[in-house]
């Protein structure tokens, strides 16, 4: 799908179909029509008239989420038809919202596919008598987005057998090399060197060797630095303390915090942002073998902290501990670190699917991270921390236990795990980010497809640009 935004009369560009979004059916055109359909001003209502040539779907209201729910659902229905060009009005319409929402609306995973449909050269045309310098801006900026969550999107869809560690890193390596960014490899013999134990201790059992990468996006004159940190297990069978069946399905979107760090650095190269930002990546697989490591380990961190292992599917807030002690050790004077990672079904359970939980220890920069989600079109909400849920991780053998000794409060328990390996001066400096339920959901909604959604991206370019 193309999206053009055009310097023209909406009246004067010729197009196979056009696209209305209604929110009051009285002020239409073809309101008999409509309404002897049974057409309502509802989300995600479309209908098309081919005898016309027009779409309409309804919208509730003219926030950024509706108004990119209704011009993804007209394209889905455009997309269903031969007719290959469609344009649409920009008028008081959320220009961005018109751009992602079609852009995200219409990927397609299909790689897999034997039988692929034939793709169709279609294109949207946005159309206004005047373009603004602003609008132009705009339009640029949310093709990069749209592209970067899509990658992110393509990569978690991606199953295990074609992506594992190595991949991961080839992958990043490519993303570098295209934005004109640093990119550097490290794999278990770095990590074993630097007593990174935790990390390589997940990655133990599997026959893919677990790799650390580290992107460097670093312009001129920049304002902050930020470091991103991704938890990118490839696959994650649980190991020793292994997953039910039906739960192992699904668990190649366990890299999509490492995925959204790769899309989040493609994107920001792109639109020049004067922020230093880091991505480190844990890319490791968690398998079963002869050489796993089990229930009872006692494993030694790179801060030198020790971890009881009494759940050995409790592994990716293992390799985040490592990774954000890295971060810490290799890049100075750090103004934001952000982790994000499907860490826990508990937080899935205790906000939805649809919801990304933010943790930390400054309430102030959880409300700015919560806000600049929202506004960027995703789903967020902060879960507190507490003394009383501290005390639950911890081991009577060593430092801290990798578990809660009680079943409630998971996610919460998680991030305290994390907050062992943040160090006392950037407490105030990290949020955690638990992406579980709407990295990878197991049907469409809104303008995400099946599987990904890309969480994490477009939030976070979102926060970055108010820097």
């Amino acid at each position: 799908m193309k999206v053009n935004l055009i310097e023209n009369d909406f009246k004067n560009v010729e197009s196979d179909i056009e696209i209305f979004i209604v929110d009051d059916l009285e002020n239409c055109e073809d309101k008999d029509i409509l309404e002897n359909i049974g057409f309502e001003e509802k989300d995600e209502t479309v209908a098309l008239l081919p005898e016309i040539g027009r779409i309409y779907v309804g919208c509730e209201n003219q926030d950024y989420e509706s108004i990119a729910i209704a011009i993804a659902a007209a394209i889905k229905k455009f997309n269903d038809t031969k007719f290959e060009t469609a344009k649409i009005e920009l008028n008081d319409l959320d220009l961005k919202a018109l751009v992602e929402g079609a852009l995200l609306g219409s990927y397609e995973f299909d790689e897999y596919k034997s039988k692929k449909k034939k793709k169709k050269k279609q294109e949207l045309n946005i159309c206004n008598s005047k373009l603004t310098s602003e609008m132009k801006e705009i339009y640029e900026e949310s093709k990069i987005i749209s592209k970067a969550v899509n990658k992110t999107r393509d990569i978690v869809n991606t199953p295990p057998a074609d992506f594992y560690p190595k991949i991961m890193a080839k992958t990043a390596k490519k993303m570098a090399k295209e934005a004109q960014i640093e990119c550097v490899v490290h794999g278990e013999e770095y990590l074993k060197k630097n007593s990174m134990n935790a990390m390589l201790s997940v990655g133990r059992a599997s026959t893919h060797e677990s790799k650390l990468i580290h992107l460097s996006y670093k312009p001129e004159n920049a304002k902050k630095k930020v470091v991103l940190v991704g938890k990118g297990l490839t696959y994650d069978s649980g190991g020793l303390s292994l997953k039910p069946a039906d739960y192992m399905v699904t668990m190649k979107s366990d890299k999509s915090g490492g995925s959204a760090v790769i899309g989040i650095l493609s994107a920001v190269a792109k639109l020049n942002l004067l922020v230093e930002v880091h991505g480190i990546i844990g890319a490791v697989e968690n398998m079963i073998g002869g050489d796993a490591y089990k229930p009872d380990d006692v494993l030694k961190a790179k801060n030198g902290k020790t971890i009881e292992v009494r759940n050995t599917d409790a592994e990716g807030r293992l390799v985040l501990a490592d990774c954000l002690c890295y971060a810490q050790d290799e890049i100075e004077d750090i103004d934001y670190i952000f982790d994000f990672a499907t860490l826990t079904g508990a937080c899935v359970v205790g906000v939805g699917e649809y919801t990304i939980g933010i943790m930390g220890n400054d309430t102030v920069l959880k409300r700015e991270v919560v806000s600049n989600s929202l506004q960027s079109g995703e789903y967020a909400t902060t879960l507190p921390f507490n003394r009383f849920l501290r005390k639950t991780i911890k081991s009577e053998i060593a430092d801290i236990c990798n578990i809660a000794n009680t079943r409630y409060g998971g996610a919460i328990t998680a991030g305290l795990f994390l907050d062992n390996f943040i160090y006392e001066e950037n407490k105030d400096k990290w949020v955690h980010w638990d992406i579980a339920g709407p990295a990878f959901v197991e049907k469409a909604w809104g303008y995400n497809p099946h599987g990904a959604s890309g969480a994490g991206v477009r939030a976070t370019l979102q926060f970055l640009k108010t820097l």
